[in-house]
Order: structure tokens, then sequence, then C-alpha cells
């Protein structure tokens, strides 16, 4: 488990999200307890949970953003799913436990890929080898077409290879949605006891080289090593990501969809309390995975969640919605942020794009204005500001003689008038 004291977690995520700093900090301490956690002595570790989080706030002010960003800091195992599309046992739809299933898959996923990176060097020599003996059959003697696989001068020839093929599951072919839990042992069955085809493909050098190092890796990597060090990462260091957690509180009712609301969360709170669940690869605790909920909560409250559910996600943190500023900083500020984003873009057409002070105001402005006026969807909205504000240049940026654009606010009340104009009118059309 990768371990950063909660200063330097809030610092990393400075990097991509603009302010929020209160839910930043909830989730580094979360982060650090878990690292604390594992140096505890073992009669006291297994009664150190992890402290839940939700996260109350309208849609585009970095929720998601936040999760995502913090499992990539930490290398843990991360899976975001919408509460939305679980109903309870009995209706259509997917079964709550699935969703650790799907995270035991992305842990099961991730540590292959890791084994995998450490073999690749040895795979690629066993590849070599493979290829040479395949090559050498033509009178090439063996010693030159090794030294010329490695330097990659026969990349672009074409040879024949005998590669497996991989087909698809019949689990997965006959089991029906919601149903996963079915699979389990037909699965891992199926998987030794069907034989494995080969069939003979015609590729070129480089891409032999690809799939027979893939194979070659696959035979380096212990899957037993794989399985288990996955399931301990994904027991001990797991992130659930659960959005749209307003969707399933409210009144129920005795007809139609909303019958299933409460019964999502009763289905839900095992999983969040502490439990085991089968899966393909075995039985997963569920007790120290960490679960971040997320709504925007416009309609109901907290409160409207079943007590114990409430009580399983003992730290709230409310987002601010983004406002003139924020989303100013929004543009300019994170590493990935659009103007970062566009210019990279247009760079590769050769065009060099810059944008004034003057122009960044007036597009926060614009999109504070719009938010305001319709639909808050916070930083989601300069998406469309932006896509409206370039289309032209990216449209013609192939074929024009234009190297070099400079935006400012003329240029942004010219290409934007429209857009105002359209939500104003909207106001007054039924």
């Amino acid at each position: 488990m990768r371990s950063l004291p909660p200063k330097r977690i809030v610092e990393e995520l400075d990097k991509y999200i603009i302010g929020q700093e209160k839910a930043k900090r909830a989730v580094a301490v979360a982060i650090r307890n878990r690292w604390r956690r594992q140096q505890l002595d073992p009669e006291i570790r297994e009664d150190v949970l992890p402290k839940n989080i939700i996260m109350i706030g309208p849609t585009g002010v970095g929720k998601t953003e936040i999760a995502r960003r913090l499992a990539q800091l930490t290398k843990a195992p991360f899976l975001k799913v919408e509460a939305s599309k679980y109903t309870e046992v009995g209706y259509h739809g997917r079964d709550v436990e699935s969703m650790v299933r799907d995270l035991v898959e992305v842990g099961v996923n991730k540590k292959r890929a890791e084994l995998r990176a450490q073999v690749e060097d040895k795979a690629r020599r066993r590849a070599h080898e493979r290829l040479a003996d395949i090559l050498a059959r033509e009178g090439r003697p063996r010693a030159q077409v090794l030294q010329a696989l490695e330097i990659g001068t026969l990349d672009s020839e074409e040879v024949e290879i005998p590669v497996e093929q991989k087909s698809q599951s019949m689990v997965e072919m006959f089991t029906p949605a919601g149903m996963e839990q079915m699979g389990i042992d037909f699965q891992q069955v199926l998987d030794r006891i069907a034989p494995k085809r080969k069939v003979t493909k015609r590729l070129t050098v480089g891409e032999a080289r690809r799939a027979l190092t893939a194979e070659e890796a696959d035979k380096l990597v212990d899957n037993d090593k794989v399985v288990d060090h996955a399931l301990r990462e994904v027991q001990n260091a797991g992130i659930i990501f659960i959005d749209e957690m307003d969707k399933i509180t409210g009144p129920r009712y005795d007809h139609g969809p909303d019958v299933s609301r409460e019964g999502v969360q009763r289905d839900l709170l095992p999983i969040v309390e502490g439990s085991t669940v089968a899966t393909r690869y075995g039985l997963v605790k569920t007790d120290h995975i960490l679960f971040i909920a997320a709504g925007a909560f416009h309609t109901s409250k907290i409160s409207d969640l079943i007590p114990e559910l409430q009580g399983r996600f003992p730290l709230r943190v409310e987002l601010s919605p983004l406002g003139k500023e924020e989303l100013a900083r929004i543009m300019t500020e994170p590493r990935n942020s659009l103007t970062k984003q566009y210019t990279a873009l247009l760079e590769t057409e050769g065009i060099e794009l810059t944008f004034a002070a003057e122009a960044i105001e007036r597009l926060a402005a614009i999109a504070t204005e719009l938010n305001q006026s319709g639909e808050n969807i916070g930083a989601r909205r300069l998406y469309t500001i932006f896509e409206k504000l370039l289309q032209d240049i990216l449209y013609d940026a192939p074929e024009t003689n234009v190297r070099r654009i400079h935006v400012d606010a003329g240029f942004v009340d010219e290409k934007l008038s429209g857009v105002i104009a359209d939500e104003d009118l909207r106001k007054f059309i039924l």
C-alpha cells in the first residue's frame, strides 16, 4: 500500500481539483489511517474500521474527481458505481454485491498488469527466441535474426505464428445480468478444463512480438500469486465510490420504480457494514474497504437514508458550488486544465493557441451566468463553452494558414453571443 502524508495527498489533489479543501482533507486523513492501521498489532488492527465518507454537493464540483485522483495517488483498486442502477433482491437490476465482485476484477487485473510489467524483459527475450526459430527456417542465420529483432529492422516484415485464441466465457454468455454469483465456481472449472486453442495468424514481426510477449508474460506470472495479492489489496486498500446516493432516498411507494429505493439501502447496508462476498476468486471481506458516497441531495437529505446506513458514513463533507473565481482557476491552474488541453490539441496541427486573462474572466462569467439561469452543472459547463468557442478553429485547423490564435474578450463575445441568447430564450419557452 502506497503511503503519503495527508498534506502531501492534499497537495497532489490541488494539482487537479480547485477548492473543496474540507473534502480533500477528509479523504487524505482516511487514506493515511489505512496505512496507520497496517502498523498496528494484529489484536487491535481488525477492530480499526475505515471511517466512510459521504460527499454532498451539486454536480460538477469535484466529488468524483477527488475519489478518482485519490485512487491514482495511492495505487489502490478503485471502482465507481451509481447507486441508482442497483435494485433490491426480487426486482430487475444488478445485485448490490456485484460492486464487490467488480472491485475484485479491477484488483486482479491491476495486480496482473503489475506482475507482467516485472517480467516483460524476460518475456520479450523469449518472444524473440520463438520468432528467431520461425524466421530461421527461411534459411537466415539465427544469430543475425536475433540481432535484427533486437534493433527492430524486421518489424515491417510478415510472419506466420501460432497464437492462443481466447474464446468468450460460457458463463458470461449465458449468465443473465444481476446473477453474477451463479458463475463463481463454474468459471473457475471451465478455465481449467477448457483446452486452449491455437490458430495460425499472419502478422507483421512487430505485431507478432507483442502477441508472443504477452503470451510469455502470462506463462511467467504465477496466477495464484496474482489472486492472493489482489484479494489482500482489495480487502485492505480497495475504494468503492458510490455516486447518486441521493437517488435511492425518498418516500417508499407501493408502485413504480421507487418501490426498491429503501430496499437498495438495506441491501447495501451489510456490504458497507462489513460482510463476506463470494467472488470467482474466493471469499472477500468488505470490513476494511473504504466506501465514499456522493450525491447532490437537492430534493432529499442525508436524514432520508435509513438510520443504519447513515451510521456507516460517519464523515459528511459538503462541497461548495463553483463560482466565477473557481471556474476561472479551473480553466488555467490544474495540470489537465481545458486551456492546456486545447492548446496541446492545436499544437498537433502546428497552431499556437493563447488565452488572454480577460478572456478567461469572460468565460468564467458566462459559465456562471449559464449555471445560474439554467441547470447548475458546475465545471462541466466549461466543456460546452470551450467546444462552442473553438469549434471553427478545430474544424479549419488542418487547412488553415493561420499559425497563431489569440483568444481575447472580444473573441469570446463574438463566438458565444449565440449561446447566451439561446439560454435567455429558453426561459420563455415551455
